[in-house]
């Protein structure tokens, strides 16, 4: 499995981004896809996962009603929409899967990652 993100970039507070990451092989749907984000100087951060099936999400607290996680296994690939964006929101967000069967999986549980995209929110 391979994974690809993309969508990052230079946002002013208030604003929206949606991120994308792009999978490689065929058993997408049975993957755990995860969203991280590190800032500078900061621990990583799990901002939101789903379920192979789509049908149960997970939120980090600080972005609850805010940020939205989504996938297309037609497409293999998973979102993350982000509104109403904050300073405190930049970072490098990674994309991440897992085999595991956790609603809410810890980061050691996520064996490939994508490389990063930036996020900077400007206030």
């Amino acid at each position: 499995v391979q994974l690809q993100a993309s969508g990052g970039g230079l946002v002013q507070a208030g604003g929206s981004l949606r991120l994308s990451c792009s999978v490689s092989g065929r058993t997408f749907n049975t993957y755990y896809m995860g969203w991280f984000r590190q800032a500078s100087e900061r621990e990583r951060e799990f901002v939101a996962g789903i379920t192979g099936s789509g049908g149960t999400t997970y939120y980090l607290e600080s972005v609850k009603g805010r940020f939205a996680i989504s996938r297309d296994n037609a497409k293999n690939t998973v979102y993350l929409q982000m509104n109403s964006l904050k300073p405190g929101d930049t970072a490098v967000y990674y994309c991440a899967s897992s085999k595991t069967t956790n609603i809410a999986p810890a980061d050691w549980e996520f064996d490939t990652w994508g490389q990063g995209t930036q996020v900077t929110v400007s206030s």
